[in-house]
């Protein structure tokens, strides 16, 4: 049985993090423990890009492994596919997770294998599931056996997509609370996400957040995405982030509590000292939205001893 090993108010992460990208190691390294670099918190890896690496990379691991906090975010578990999971993948997952004491694994909720001849493939994308109730279950039931095989809950990522699946039943809202109830995992929640959706979709990512259970959400993610029309965005991770997903970030805070919130960059990919504007961005936001409550709590506790 599934031994739940993080809790959410007991996490090892906090504040603000950076996606770890190879190019970013050595100057990481180089600025470690310097004011320049203090807001990175904690870092992001996929684990498909670290098991059975070879020595250099590993060294490397070990040095963050020791410097940082880390977090694992999938790739490739398929938690929609069509084939059974990958168990022996999934326990090369739980080894070294827990040689390096990472609590915290996500993947997205979408599918990233197919099938052809009997032959299964990945596709080198992360697809939308239909939004069905029989997915529902389907899916929830994988992510249970997930988190039996690796020990603990995991998080599952909204994920972005382009074309809406002609036989959903349900909003993409509705989807993924019914997967986080029935599977009784973690949110990982993607700020962009969110938006990128509410513009190709034609929704208010504000009301969106409101509808989601926050009690579950482990840590967010942010990004910037690519305009390729009015009504079409991109999740591409090579942009700068924008000023409504900034807006969209902080409304998440005023309504949430402050949760740790890492930076994606996963192509254009600048020098750290560029990419730390938008993490220092990220834990001004925090902090100014913990001043807010305090604030508020003052008021509110001198407005009741009046």
């Amino acid at each position: 049985m599934m031994n739940p090993l993080v809790n959410i108010n007991q996490s090892q992460i906090h504040g603000a993090g950076l996606g770890l990208k190879r190019e970013l190691i050595p100057q990481i390294q180089s600025l470690y423990n310097q004011p320049l670099i203090s807001n990175i918190q904690f870092v992001e890896i996929a684990p498909e890009n670290w098991i059975d690496a070879g020595s250099k990379a590993i060294k490397q691991l070990d040095w963050f492994a020791a410097s940082y906090p880390i977090v694992c975010h999938g790739l490739c578990l398929s938690l929609g596919g069509i084939n059974p999971l990958n168990i022996d993948f999934l326990h090369q997952v739980k080894q070294f997770l827990n040689h390096y004491k990472i609590d915290i694994y996500t993947e997205h909720l979408s599918y990233c294998t197919d099938a052809f001849q009997g032959k299964q493939g990945y596709l080198y994308d992360l697809l939308p599931i239909p939004f069905t109730e029989e997915a529902v279950h389907y899916v929830a039931k994988r992510i249970r056996q997930t988190q039996d095989i690796l020990g603990r809950r995991i998080g599952i990522e909204n994920a972005s997509f382009y074309v809406a699946a002609p036989i959903s039943e349900m909003s993409e809202l509705n989807f993924l609370n019914a997967v986080l109830s029935e599977a009784d995992c973690l949110l990982h929640l993607d700020i962009n996400n969110i938006y990128v959706n509410s513009v190709n979709f034609n929704f208010d990512p504000h009301a969106f957040l409101r509808g989601i259970p926050h009690e579950r959400i482990i840590y967010s993610h942010i990004a910037g995405h690519y305009q390729q029309s009015a009504d079409l965005l991109i999740d591409t991770h090579g942009e700068n982030v924008i000023d409504p997903v900034w807006a969209l970030l902080e409304d998440a805070y005023d309504l949430f509590g402050v949760f740790p919130t890492l930076l994606e960059r996963d192509s254009n990919i600048p020098a750290l000292e560029v990419l730390m504007a938008e993490v220092n961005k990220i834990a001004d936001l925090q902090h100014q939205a913990i001043q807010r409550t305090v604030i508020a709590g003052t008021m509110s506790l001198a407005e009741l001893t009046t």
